[in-house]
């Protein structure tokens, strides 16, 4: 890091600075003031939150690292971000209407109060233990080998870098809610996205160009069926990405990720209206398109100068090529001064705007969830005021963290998908059932997040004991339960869950009509309809025509 680089990242700390000072003028009276930014967003901020809360360690470091390792494997779960179309178009009407700040809060509104309660409880604790400590964990990593100091004041720099991320972003979360987090989006994205595009062509520059890459890369076979690093889709056998298996796990997985979870949908609720929720929807979903380009394929770059070059990723000790160093190892070796301060700042707005929205997300889960649900007399300045103490808890729970991260972060990363692939068919069916099918009833959807839950805990509980012994035993649990493709599992584990909503709702008393008007599919009135269609017009469907035509255009180019 030069003067210039230095110069460049206090700029941008000023214009941080700048934004969440003008935030804390603003008001913030109430509890949907303080978690859904007073619901008066724009399309903009709405589009640019959404981009930037997902744009996080696991893009930085893991999948740059899987382009690196593994090719155009990942690239599914990227391209999958057309499903926040769905959200859009076929979730947003049903979410606004319902008047709610979360995601549980909407399932006891459809079905009853324990299917809330799972929900939360499956929510927090997954933000706490995974999303959070990860984002930390590889934030800690990025920016001790970006710098390339091991210590300084005689600490380690990864302490320092983790804690100093955790802590910056915990006082402007505190301090202005969700607002922080969408206008500080505004600032952050397109230091993202420059960043990351002068990343991709200088390293496009020094290797030779795109045809220099795909000739590399095509070269180099990942499995036994002649699939190489460009391929996107995989012989069936393959034993981690099949074809059939991606095409299902990555859509189970980002239906709930984009339609379900409240660390998405939260951007959407703060909405002025409709229209500029779903046109949020629209602009967000352009942005995803971009990843496997600012990612994924610079990943893919780094590998590609490795196998020329013959020494430009650092090695494990194991004597391999360190592949989740692919994106840091760019920035240190091939930007010149002052670029570099540049897309530190990209890597920082990434970071603290994933997490900014981890902690926003988390206090509104705890407050609303769980506080104001037995103490609903709560003065709503109060609430405002417990979100913020819930946010200081959540922050102190992830430093404390750090160190189990730090000691099987490796072991933990690579179960993160895993954990997501167990994590969302449960969820996924209480809500598709019960936004599309009238006589899903409250034990329904309650059973089948118990389900998914009780199924998920298992597959990863044999996760464990069959990683850890020694010669096991073959029989069908543990061919089920662990030999079973990942991929496969969760379409099946989506399957069983739909059929538990089903069987339970046909044998348990049908909702009561006026409980459910306007939260399924053919219970609106006339008059939510007409508002539902004013919403939108021909440029909305273009744009959404445009996107799911490049993602098609994708998928025929990397077949």
């Amino acid at each position: 890091m030069h003067t210039l680089d230095w110069i460049v990242v206090g700029l941008f700390a000023l214009a941080l600075i700048a934004i969440i000072w003008w935030v804390m003028r603003q008001k913030q009276n109430n509890a949907a003031d303080y978690f859904l930014g007073g619901k008066d967003a724009t399309w903009i901020a709405i589009g640019a939150s959404i981009f930037a809360s997902n744009i996080g360690s696991e893009h930085l470091i893991g999948l740059a690292g899987s382009g690196a390792s593994s090719g155009m494997a990942m690239a599914h779960w990227e391209i999958q971000g057309w499903m926040i179309l769905l959200l859009g178009w076929v979730f947003v009407p049903f979410y606004t209407r319902s008047m709610v700040i979360t995601m549980p809060e909407f399932l006891e509104r459809r079905f009853n109060p324990q299917s809330r309660t799972i929900l939360s409880v499956i929510s927090l604790i997954s933000y706490v233990l995974t999303k959070v400590a990860v984002t930390v964990y590889a934030g800690g990593l990025v920016f001790q080998q970006v710098f390339g100091i091991d210590t300084l004041w005689g600490i380690d720099f990864f302490w320092i870098a983790a804690v100093g991320l955790v802590l910056i972003t915990a006082v402007y979360t505190i301090i202005g809610g969700m607002k922080s987090v969408l206008y500080t989006s505004i600032l952050q994205t397109p230091i993202l996205l420059l960043g990351s595009i002068i990343i991709l062509v200088l390293g496009l520059k020094e290797l030779g160009g795109w045809d220099e890459m795909m000739r590399i890369c095509s070269a180099v076979e990942v499995n036994e069926y002649g699939d190489t690093m460009t391929n996107l889709i995989r012989d069936n056998r393959d034993g981690q990405y099949p074809w059939l298996g991606a095409l299902i796990g990555s859509a189970v997985i980002g239906f709930w990720y984009w339609c379900t979870d409240q660390f998405i949908v939260q951007r959407v609720l703060s909405g002025k209206n409709e229209k500029e929720a779903r046109r949020g929807t629209i602009f967000g979903a352009y942005l995803k398109l971009l990843p496997v380009f600012l990612f994924l394929i610079p990943g893919m770059i780094a590998f590609a100068l490795h196998q020329k070059m013959g020494s430009f990723l650092p090695m494990l000790p194991s004597g391999m090529p360190n592949s989740d160093a692919a994106f840091p190892t760019l920035v240190a070796k091939l930007l010149p001064a002052g670029v570099k301060g540049l897309i530190v700042c990209g890597i920082l707005a990434a970071l603290m705007s994933s997490l900014a929205s981890l902690f926003n997300s988390s206090s509104a889960l705890f407050t609303i969830d769980f506080y104001q649900r037995f103490r609903p007399n709560t003065p709503q300045k109060k609430l405002v005021a417990i979100g913020q103490a819930a946010t200081v808890v959540i922050v102190i729970l992830g430093i404390l963290w750090i160190p189990v991260m730090r000691s099987v972060g490796d072991v933990l990363y690579l179960y993160l998908q895993d954990v997501q692939s167990v994590l969302a068919p449960g969820i996924a069916s209480a809500f598709l059932m019960g936004i599309v099918w009238k006589r899903t009833s409250a034990q329904g959807g309650m059973w089948g997040l118990l389900s998914g839950l009780i199924i998920g805990c298992t597959r990863l509980g044999a996760k464990i004991f069959y990683s850890n012994a020694v010669e096991p035993a073959d029989n069908w649990f543990k061919y089920l339960f662990f030999d079973c493709n990942w991929l496969f599992f969760c379409g099946w584990m989506l399957l069983f869950c739909l059929a538990v909503v089903f069987v339970v709702s046909l044998c348990t008393k049908a909702p009561d009509p006026a409980k459910i008007q306007g939260l399924v599919f053919g219970t609106s009135t006339p008059e939510q309809r007409l508002a539902t269609r004013q919403s939108w017009n021909g440029w909305d469907v273009l744009n959404s025509i445009i996107i799911l035509g490049i993602t098609v255009a994708f998928y025929i180019y990397f077949w």
